[in-house]
Parts: C-alpha cells; structure tokens; sequence
C-alpha cells in the first residue's frame, strides 16, 4: 500500500489495523458488509436512526451526536466464513470455493476509529474494511480447464478489498436536529486469477469488446484455447493491483420527540483511480502449450456505489428498542463494464470490457435490542433483491446472498468499558449462468471493543 501522501493521523490507524488484517473478508450486499460494527450488525444492519458508536461514521455520520459527551476509543474486527461452490450445467462438476491457497478464508477484516464530543460538536475518524469479495477455487477443478477440456493448471481465485478512512464531524443544529458528514480517503486492491475459455473471449471479440494489438498475436496461434490473467499479492492487504481515491457522505437526524428518531444519510458514488499493477495473460493453445505474457495492467469500471437510507428509531421503554432502514443502493451507475487494459512488456496491448450491468438493490434492514443491568441484546433480520445479472456473474465474484439473520449483544463491564457481538448468517442463495450453477451462503462474526473517557 502506497501511505507516502497519507497524514500522520492515518498512518498511525493502519499501523494499529495492519498487524490484525489476516485476510480479506467476503461482503454481503454484493461488495458491502450488511452493517458497519457489531451493534448494527446484530440489528440487521440498520444503523441510519440510532446511535451505532463510532461504526456510525460509516453510514450516518449524524448518528455520532448521538453518544454522550467526551471522548471514545473503538477497536473491531469481523470473521467471515464462507459457502461458495460453483457446478458445470453440462457435467454436473463442482468446484468448491476453499482453502486451496494463502489467498483465502477464513476471512478477518480490523477496524479502528476515535470519537471525541463536545456538545454541539462532535469528530471522528477512523480506518473501516467497507467490503470486498474472496474466493479460492485452485488450479484442478473444472473451471481450471480450457476449451476442449483441456486441463491448465491454472488458478482461478479472487480477493478485492475496500477500505475506507473516514473523517467525520457531526452538529447540533438545535435540540431536535442533528445534521453530519464524512470524507473518506479510500484504498481498493485486487487480486484476480481468471481463465477464460476460448469461447469466451471469441464471443467478446465479436461483439467488439476486444481490442488492440496483442489481437492479431492471438489470432495467430495455430489452437487458441483461452486466456488466463493473472494480477496476485499473496500478502494479507497489499494487492496485486490497487488505487486510491476518495468518498463522501452526508446525514442527518431529527428528534421526534424523546424515545422516537427519524434519520437519513446519503453516500456518494466512490471516486477511486484505475487499479494498476503488474500482471501476467497467459495464451492456452492446444499446439504451442501455455504462453505467458508479462506487463502491466489496469482495470477500470469498478466503483463503490451511491447509497441513500432512511430510518427510523423508537425506545418503548427503559429496556426495549426497535429501528428500521430502507436503503437503495445504486449499482447500476457504479459497476457496468469492468475495463482491463493490458500492456506487455514488448509494447503490445490488449483491451477487453467484461459485462456486468449490476442492477440497483432495495435493501430493508430491522432490528429489536433489549437491555437489562449490563446486557443489551439484540436480533434483526435484512433482505434485499439480487443486484447481479445470471447472464453476466463470473465464478470468482458470486456476490449473491440478498437474505440475512442476525443476532448479538453488548456487555458494558463498566460506564467506561464494553465488548459488543454480532452473529450474521446469510442464507444459501444461487444463480444461474448460461454454463454455471453458482451457490453461495456465509457465517459471520463481529466483534468490537469500545473504551470511553
């Protein structure tokens, strides 16, 4: 990770997260996590009406005003263990997403944030894993084998992480109303092994998604099989390839009346440059055996989306609350092509656009908590409509489960001292490619420790 142009302050929230970070985690909501934080992870992911803790700067910032005077230290981390398997339609082969390699599972992602109050004021800032996606197919499973079942040897595996670096201040308008806003630096990073069979990338080319002069090169071998790229780090967070770029979001509650918020926030589409870094694509024929190609390589079109929730909070008495979100996520806009742009070291080039035409999600998240003496605890549910498209979605980016349950609790040792849980399931979801059969279901488990003074 390049930190050369990132402040002190940064530096210093990497430093704490870097020796924790063993892996990526899988996210939920295609490449988000269903919930920043165990407190809003155990309601089902709502979070844009209640106070979240310091997670709260993640979704709305607003919320943040929420806590009680002075300052606050936040600690986390989320364990993901994931189900994925993918079946050949024609073979009825399966290929299960497991730990072949060091690329993989199961996933752990840190996060770490500082939260000062100073009533109207409040500031935060902070180091959150946003999402990402992992899978591990390794190099003997059917999608390792080219056109006319020839057997390659190659991996096909994923790891994309986001993270996001949050500078967060909230206000206090009046005593109803609460307006906030965040500005991220974000980091996205990539490693992808992926062989496309022959007939893949014949059916790119003639619908004119493939370009440049490595074109004719491969044109040119006397039994073209397929392509594979190659663009890996076997490292815990640095990436094969990486970029950096920026976000925002706005919010805002208004107090209905003592027990009763109302709440909003908007995120904004991410603003991150191409992902860049050194690659290999390997030409499979049939006659020539494998040829690899070195260079560098970018990929463009992959964007975290604009996010816009409403909700609602209301305490029924001193041990009981409810809260719900609704939440529309704009995919359309964010990920439509995934634009690779290969450059090898001899000069050539080879431009490929992948189709993917994500579709908008609806989101609805709700959650209870109860409390009593030094527990609180919780539950919620959450349930979404698919966002990927069966005619597009890749073996190594099932991002699919739309149905969530949750539970979890807090356990406050002192007024100053408190470990919060969650426990999330995403139930077993599949789609259908033209050749593929994709399952994907998921376990996760948060937790956090806040410490105020």
């Amino acid at each position: 990770m390049k930190l050369k142009t990132v402040t002190p302050c940064i530096l210093a929230m990497v430093a704490i997260m870097a020796p924790t970070s063993l892996q990526m985690a899988y996210a939920t909501d295609v490449f988000r996590f269903e919930g920043v934080g165990p407190v809003s992870r155990g309601m089902g992911g709502a979070a844009t009406a209640f106070d979240v803790g310091a997670a709260g700067m993640m979704t709305n910032p607003a919320t943040l005003s929420l806590m009680n005077s002075g300052s606050e230290i936040h600690l986390g981390l989320d364990f993901v263990m994931t189900d994925i398997s993918a079946e050949n339609k024609t073979t009825g082969e399966k290929a299960s997403s497991d730990s072949h390699a060091h690329n993989r599972g199961p996933y752990a992602a840190p996060e770490a944030a500082f939260v000062y109050r100073a009533a109207p004021l409040t500031l935060g800032f902070g180091a959150f894993a946003q999402g990402g996606l992992g899978t591990e197919y390794g190099r003997d499973t059917f999608l390792s084998r080219a056109s006319g079942n020839l057997n390659t040897g190659l991996e096909n595996s994923s790891r994309l992480l986001v993270l996001n670096i949050p500078f967060a201040v909230s206000y206090d308008v009046s005593e109803k109303l609460t307006i906030g806003a965040a500005l991220d630096a974000m980091w996205e990073g990539l490693n992808l092994e992926l062989l496309m069979p022959a007939e893949d990338v014949g059916a790119l080319i003639q619908g004119g998604r493939v370009t440049g002069s490595l074109l004719p090169v491969l044109g040119g071998l006397p039994d073209l099989r397929g392509a594979h790229f190659s663009m890996t780090k076997d490292h815990p967070l640095a990436s094969g390839i990486d970029a950096w770029g920026v976000g925002a979001r706005v919010g805002a509650v208004y107090r209905l009346s003592k027990d009763t918020i109302a709440g909003a926030a908007y995120t904004m589409e991410s603003q991150i440059a191409d992902m860049e870094g050194n690659a290999t694509m390997t030409a499979v024929d049939g006659s020539a055996g494998q040829i690899p190609l070195r260079g560098k390589i970018k990929l463009r079109g992959l964007q975290m989306p604009a996010h816009l929730g409403i909700g609602v909070s209301q305490r029924i008495n001193e041990h009981w609350l409810v809260a719900a979100d609704i939440s529309r996520v704009f995919w359309e806009s964010a990920v439509k092509d995934l634009k690779v742009s290969f450059l090898a070291d001899d000069g050539k080039t080879i431009d490929i656009r992948l189709p993917q035409n994500y579709k908008d999600q609806m989101i609805y998240s709700f959650g209870v908590a109860y409390r009593t003496g030094p527990w609180t605890l919780r539950t919620g549910g959450r349930i979404a409509n698919q966002a990927m498209r069966s005619d597009t979605v890749i073996a190594v980016i099932p991002a699919i489960p739309t149905k969530h349950a949750s539970a979890g609790f807090s356990y406050d040792f002192s007024t100053a001292s408190t470990v919060d849980f969650a426990y999330s399931h995403a139930f077993e979801e599949s789609i259908d490619s033209p050749t593929t059969r994709l399952v994907h279901s998921q376990d996760n488990f948060s937790i956090a420790y806040t410490y105020r003074f």
